[in-house]
């Protein structure tokens, strides 16, 4: 089995879907796994191989979550950092992944058990549980400070040749040269962005994709 290639250590929110998609049309394949237990008990081994099986690119929580244990573990993969401005990235995270979060409360006693397992995984690994807690979430400076806390830590300790900073609404050049890939002959993707997110969650549709999605054994990482 090839070894991760490509660690995404950005943050929900900040591109990560538009590049999941932007990977697999250069070839990589993203694994939406989930490593609740890993994360409960970081003294334990990780058989991160078995985890990752058949998948050689992985962005987006969980895999945000541990990003210096991968890196050391995959020691030639490559980490993209995906980033945008902390006021920008709040308030795109208060409009979609919060208010599904919130209108997934709602509807726990009705969800699959799948999908309980995977609400109790966002709870513990994604932004120490404020999507599912308005009131940490709505502490606004508190839930920015977090995000710029992992965006410091990445800059400060993957080493430079390995890692590539990337910007919200760059396009296929600086990644292709980073990853020493020819640019796709298509556009760069433009995935899952606040207001396509938005509609998608009033009307039901992405409800019932993430529940249809459940039900196959699978996860809609959305970002």
């Amino acid at each position: 089995m090839p070894p991760l290639k490509v660690i995404g250590a950005g943050y929900g929110r900040t591109g990560t879907d538009s590049l999941r998609t932007a990977l697999n049309i250069l070839g990589y394949y993203r694994h939406p796994e989930v490593f609740h237990d890993a994360f409960l008990h970081p003294e334990k081994p990780v058989d991160w191989d078995m985890l990752y099986e058949g998948f050689d690119a992985a962005v987006d929580w969980p895999t945000v979550s541990f990003v210096d244990r991968l890196m050391k573990y995959y020691p030639d993969a490559k980490i993209v950092l995906t980033d945008r401005d902390a006021d920008s990235w709040y308030r795109s995270v208060k409009s979609t992944i919060f208010n599904l979060a919130q209108e997934g409360m709602r509807d726990y006693d009705s969800m699959t058990d799948y999908m309980k397992r995977i609400r109790e995984m966002a709870q513990v690994l994604i932004l120490d549980g404020a999507l599912y807690d308005a009131d940490k979430f709505n502490d606004e400076e508190a839930i920015k400070a977090m995000y710029n806390a992992h965006v410091a830590w990445v800059k400060e300790n993957v080493p430079s040749e390995r890692l590539y900073i990337m910007q919200l609404g760059e396009g296929w050049e600086g990644l292709c040269k980073f990853l020493d890939v020819p640019v796709p002959d298509v556009p760069y993707p433009s995935a899952n962005n606040s207001k396509s997110f938005q509609d998608e969650f009033l009307d039901g549709r992405l409800q019932e994709t993430i529940v249809n999605q459940a039900q196959q054994g699978k996860t809609a990482q959305s970002a």
